[in-house]
């Protein structure tokens, strides 16, 4: 009550702020007749201008109102698009680091320009964050007038593009790119092998268009480059042939094998379901007669079932994916776009190949992965515009520390946006939309079709073309054709059916796209003037039928999703209408509340046919989408909360990995580690403030000759010079700097680039491992409930120990692998070819131990078999003859580790 009475007396936050940015306006509005009076080359000059009052000392506030106009007055010369007020309000609220909601048709591409200009003035590098790569193509083209009138650079990055291109884009003032891109961009830079090979460069400023679609839409699915697991595809096909024969519950607690969970998308075995599946296994040989499915040795086997499960009973052909060229390709859930290149993980997308029948790609571990949450927060400063904000501005707050104004449309909205209808069955729902479409194409109103999948928008497809209904498709399936599509939805009569949001980013103008008409037609020809006359009746047509008409088959899980798909129609102030269509089979409604609903219709004697409309109705469900919005929203967060945990980890290797990178020498920190290294050797056998009957002298002779390459004489140092546990470890010291430097001796800038070679290989393949096990671990940790401990927690703290478990690994490990290296160089290519030679290839770092690596020109580096006679050198490439019998992928490593062959040296094999 209190706040509501202080509200009315001193206006909501947004009201002030936007008080605030009028007055900001009111600043930029007076300058613009001094603007208009300078020519092309002194508006141009500006530039140079403003970067010398920043150099002087003023901030980019002191120079905003000028910037702002000075880019309003260019974008009028280029683009003959003068932006509105409400778009500079938008434009400052860039600036500021906050989310500008815009509702669609504002000109939020066009608003971007000018926080671009400040920033870029100021010296920051600016990336500009769209929803995919036709729009960031587009956005850069469109808008580069104006930066280039401004000498401004501008770059792309989009998949695929060449290194070096990639990393002249990065270098421009302003970079067009998707969220997976910069997200990806920033995982390989983490990758890279050398400074040259990373591009991304510092992480500055990033606005991010349609930026609830990129951070809460998204976010639920973390970024993952990923590399081949060992193979188990033939297991997906042989398991994929038993689940069919499981049966699935209908009812809770009922008869069957396995039953689902629709809510929390998750599958699960009934006991009998157990039983029977473990028989299956044994019968079809995948299972020991004698062992049980939940035995440690079989988790791999119930990993497999539990995938097939899932394949079989959640995921949808023409809903989730397609299946195009041999290959299973996800469909975005919020936008209907295919995501080529993405794959489910968990060995889901295994599952979903075997139930399809194409080719199974091998399960894949993780190398490097990011949330899309903690790679924008490494952003200095992040800001967003979209059309719907609002319902999720919490959200934005608590994640992202993002506050969401509000600025109010340029021309009232006047669209109409009528009660929902509710049927019974879907199939009188859908004969209720046909008849609308009818209704709309009667008048001449164009009418765009809203549906959440390919499967309902092919359905409903049919029907229209039983009634002779001419319209056009847009959905995953036709994704290359989603502009023109759009742009010209707006004609008189058009109908338009599109998956979800396909489309967004495109305006739907009444009449259709005038400006795509005109592309090639020259602005003085008769051809030009007829086209526009044309184009003017065609659009007062649809204005005096009502607008555009949205129509949904139904109501996505999300309100915001909704708002989206209403905020296609009533752009600038045109007329507009919008309608959804439910029934008691959509999957929202019969998850959610499709009781409370039925009960309803029952009381009021609802007839076969009959839609109801109440608001008792409109409540049920905007209840039902709020649980599913909470449960996403839980799901995000938990997400990120364990991400938290590895992100603290992965800014440390990361960290270390550009110290390294940037390091020219980096011979101090191997000798730090190499030091701490032997005292632990040394100590784990021959304790510190212990006799001398408990130190274990022949373990600590195999450790040294193990990881070290040395056969010291030990023992006889103990009993001749009688030296104490200090002593030792000084002279074992000396007996490996000795060593190394006899072995770099001449060498010693080689062994430099060696030691940061092995450094980095070694952290990269501990860093992998350590992923993969973190992946393990989170996938059970949930099971800690059940002995009354918090998940989180624990995760938090097993996490932390094997992290530091990891670190140690990496010493020791960086150690072993310089203390095993041998290097050769071929002198004749060396006086040919003087220049400093230059470690490229990772492949060349850390071979098999029976493997001896001689080579001219570039380091070789090789682990050779202990005890092994120094090679003379050699001025050619010996072929490789294997000593002994090749080792198995998953027997004990013969340099004696104790881990599997696979697990240790073969890594690189």
């Amino acid at each position: 009550m209190i706040s509501k009475t202080l509200t009315k007396v001193f206006g909501s936050r947004n009201t002030r702020i936007l008080k605030e940015l009028s007055r900001i306006v009111a600043g930029i509005n007076a300058l613009e007749p001094q603007m208009q009076a300078l020519s092309d080359t002194e508006l141009a000059a500006k530039t140079a201008y403003f970067k010398d009052r920043i150099a002087g000392g003023e901030t980019a506030e002191d120079i905003l109102p000028e910037a702002f106009a000075v880019v309003r007055e260019v974008s009028q010369r280029t683009l003959k698009m003068r932006h509105f007020d409400v778009q500079l309000m938008g434009g400052i609220v860039l600036h500021r680091g906050k989310i500008a909601e815009m509702r669609t048709g504002e000109g939020k591409t066009l608003v971007a320009t000018l926080p671009v200009y400040v920033n870029a003035l100021v010296g920051h590098r600016v990336h500009i964050v769209t929803v995919n790569d036709y729009l960031a193509r587009r956005d850069a083209e469109w808008m580069g007038a104006i930066y280039g009138f401004l000498g401004i650079s501008v770059g792309v990055v989009v998949p695929n593009q060449p290194r070096e291109e990639k990393k002249q884009a990065y270098q421009c003032d302003v970079v067009y790119g998707t969220n997976n891109e910069f997200g990806f961009d920033y995982l390989r830079d983490n990758m890279a092998f050398t400074k040259e090979q990373r591009s991304q460069g510092p992480l500055t400023y990033a606005i991010v268009d349609e930026v609830d679609s990129i951070l809460i839409d998204e976010a639920r699915t973390p970024l993952i480059i990923s590399g081949a697991a060992e193979d188990s595809t033939k297991l997906y096909r042989d398991v994929n042939r038993l689940i069919p024969r499981l049966k699935r519950q209908e009812v809770e607690d009922g008869p069957g094998d396995f039953s689902v969970d629709e809510k929390m998308r998750q599958v699960s075995l009934t006991d009998e379901g157990h039983d029977k599946a473990e028989q299956l296994l044994v019968n079809a040989g995948l299972l020991d007669p004698n062992s049980s499915l939940y035995d440690y040795s079989n988790i791999a086997l119930l990993h497999h079932i539990h995938a097939g499960l899932r394949a079989h009973s959640l995921f949808n052909r023409d809903v989730d994916y397609i299946v195009k060229n041999d290959q299973i390709i996800i469909i975005d859930e919020f936008t209907g776009r295919m995501m080529a290149g993405r794959r489910w993980g968990d060995g889901l997308h295994q599952a979903v190949e075997a139930k399809e029948g194409v080719s199974i790609q091998r399960e894949n571990q993780t190398l490097a992965s990011i949330t899309f949450q903690n790679y924008f927060r490494l952003y200095d400063r992040l800001a967003g515009m979209t059309g719907t904000a609002d319902t999720e501005a919490e959200e934005f707050q608590q994640i992202y520390g993002l506050e969401v104004v509000v600025i109010p449309t340029h021309l009232p909205m006047i669209r109409d946006d009528l009660p929902d209808l509710v049927y019974r069955t879907a199939r009188e729902k859908f004969t209720a939309i046909v008849e609308g479409i009818l209704g709309c194409r009667s008048r001449k109103q164009p009418v765009l079709v809203g549906t959440a999948s390919i499967e309902t928008s092919e359905y409903l497809s049919r029907l229209l073309q039983k009634q002779r209904i001419p319209h056009q498709v847009l959905n995953a399936k036709h994704h290359e054709r989603e502009a023109q599509i759009v742009a010209q939805a707006g004609r008189p009569g058009a109908v338009t059916i599109a998956t979800n949001m396909a489309g967004r980013g495109t305006d739907i103008v009444l009449g259709g796209n005038l400006e795509m008409e005109l592309a090639d037609v020259e602005e003085s020809s008769a051809k030009y003037q007829s086209l526009s006359d044309e184009w003017l009746e065609r659009h007062n047509a649809v204005v005096a039928a009502g607008g555009l008409h949205v129509l949904s088959t139904e109501r996505h899980e999300s309100r915001r999703v909704d708002n989206q798909l209403r905020g296609r129609s009533g752009r600038q102030g045109d007329p507009g209408s919008s309608r959804f269509y439910l029934s008691l089979e959509d999957d929202l409604m019969r998850i959610f509340a499709s009781e409370k609903v039925s009960s309803l219709m029952g009381k009021l004697g609802m007839e076969d046919g009959e839609a109801i409309e109440h608001s008792w109705v409109t409540k049920s469900i905007e209840n039902a989408q709020r649980k599913v919005e909470g449960r996403n929203f839980d799901i995000r967060k938990q997400l990120l909360e364990f991400d938290d945990v590895a992100n603290e980890q992965r800014k440390v290797v990361y960290e270390q990995r550009s110290e390294l990178m940037d390091a020219d020498d980096i011979s101090a920190m191997i000798q730090n580690i190499r030091s701490a290294t032997i005292r632990n050797v040394v100590e784990s056998s021959v304790p510190p403030d212990t006799l001398e009957d408990q130190w274990d002298v022949e373990q600590l002779s195999r450790d040294f000759e193990h990881i070290f390459n040395l056969r010291l004489p030990v023992q006889k140092w103990l009993n001749e010079d009688k030296l104490n546990p200090e002593e030792l470890l000084e002279r074992m010291e000396q007996a490996v700097l000795g060593d190394y430097a006899e072995r770099s001796a001449g060498k010693e800038d080689l062994f430099r680039q060696v030691e940061k070679s092995i450094m980095l290989m070694v952290l990269d393949s501990q860093w992998k491992d350590h992923l993969l096990n973190m992946d393990h671990l989170r996938q059970g940790i949930h099971l800690r409930g059940y002995a009354q401990k918090n998940p989180r927690q624990e995760y938090k703290r097993e996490s932390f120990e094997m992290f530091s478990a990891m670190l140690e690994r990496v010493r020791m490990e960086i150690i072993r692998a310089l203390s095993w290296v041998k290097v050769e160089l071929n002198e004749a290519r060396e006086q040919l070819q003087p220049a400093k030679p230059q470690v490229e290839d990772r492949s060349v770092v850390y071979s098999h131990p029976q493997v001896e690596a001689i080579g001219g020109g570039t380091p070789q580096v090789a682990r050779p078999t202990a005890g092994a006679a120094p090679q003379s050198r050699r001025s050619t490439v010996e072929t490789f003859k294997r000593s002994g019998r090749k080792v198995g992928r998953n027997e004990p490593c013969p340099c004696g580790s104790g881990r599997k062959y696979k697990r240790c040296c073969g890594i690189a094999a």
